[in-house]
């Protein structure tokens, strides 16, 4: 066992949403999903198992957690122990260049990162795919960011058979996501909580998965082209279906805001006036938009202007799971 193991991972912004669990503790989906990991937007994470521990510590942003807190990590950390075949307890720091719970995938980046640490160090040599599907018993949506590019979720028939692999690379399209931080504040509704809420309340919740298994397919067809306006118009339309099944649970919720609105109306306008843009968001009301390097710039600097320029953080497709030490 190495004891020590440090490593990074990436945020993903899912274009095909994953949106509701049939296996709330495997974290099975209902859905396949296919996401985009991003570069600007990553978890560093270390662990280290330690004889002398007779309980994990875990540090987050500089912030030692305490017991409840930390208890979502500790547990993940006890699956690493289990298939391992080891008892220690862990030291484990984390830091976050993203921020947390705002809809900018940070449980997704942080699981990735926690799954490659916490399996390294426990003696665990794990490959691409059964490391995510350790990831997924994390968070969901971690699944997809062990690799980089373009990545597909599969949904599967259990365990074995529920991870993600990888569409594309990071250097297949030279894409540019840019993100509108609007809100940085942890949301009110989980994503767990909303998802689950919607699932069970919503009216058009099969329809919903009936129509991500259709834009999971043209949407590989659109990458595989290189066709951006179809790319975008898939993405953008699965975005809001899957926005409108928070609407429509009981009690309906939303994660959008004023300024989410307002971004998507700045989109809108600027396709309007012949800029190939499109929005998508995840759960939480920051916005993020997709464009090709050709138009960046003008959409950066109408951005800017509604929204000041601290606010926009220009991204591309990022990389997998990098090991740190």
């Amino acid at each position: 066992m190495n004891n020590y193991a440090k490593a990074r991972a990436h945020t993903n912004i899912a274009l095909v949403k994953y949106w509701g669990k049939r296996n709330s503790a495997l974290k099975l989906p209902t859905t396949s999903s296919l996401s985009l990991t991003l570069d600007q937007f990553y978890t560093d994470t270390s662990v280290q198992f330690n004889e002398t521990l007779t309980n994990d510590q875990v540090t987050f942003n500089e912030r030692r957690l305490d017991e409840q807190s930390a208890r979502r990590i500790t547990d993940f950390l006890d699956l690493v122990r289990n298939q391992a075949g080891i008892t220690t307890k862990a030291v484990v720091q984390t830091t976050n260049n993203v921020p947390t719970a705002a809809g900018l995938a940070s449980s997704a980046s942080g699981f990735a990162a926690l799954a490659a640490a916490a399996s390294k160090a426990s003696g665990l040599r794990l490959n691409h795919r059964e490391l995510s599907r350790l990831a997924r018993r994390g968070s969901g949506s971690a699944t997809r960011s062990i690799d980089g590019g373009f990545v597909e979720w599969h949904k599967g028939i259990g365990d074995r058979t529920s991870f993600a692999t990888q569409v594309a690379p990071a250097d297949y399209w030279d894409l540019n996501i840019i993100a509108i931080l609007v809100n940085q504040q942890p949301k009110k509704m989980s994503s767990s909580e909303g998802m689950q809420l919607s699932q069970t309340t919503s009216p058009y919740y099969h329809e919903w998965e009936k129509l991500c298994q259709r834009d999971l397919k043209k949407l590989k067809i659109a990458i595989k082209n290189h066709n951006f306006n179809d790319l975008g118009t898939i993405a953008e339309e699965n975005a809001m279906r899957m926005h409108a099944l928070t609407l429509s649970a009981t009690p309906d919720f939303c994660y959008f805001d004023a300024d989410s609105l307002k971004a998507m109306r700045i989109v809108h306008q600027l396709r309007e006036s012949g800029i190939p843009c499109y929005f998508t968001m995840d759960a939480g009301p920051n916005v993020k938009v997709l464009v090709e390097p050709e138009h960046r710039e003008s959409v950066v600097s109408t951005l800017q202007t509604a929204f000041g320029p601290d606010n926009i953080i220009v991204a591309a497709p990022g990389p997998g799971v990098q090991y740190l030490t």
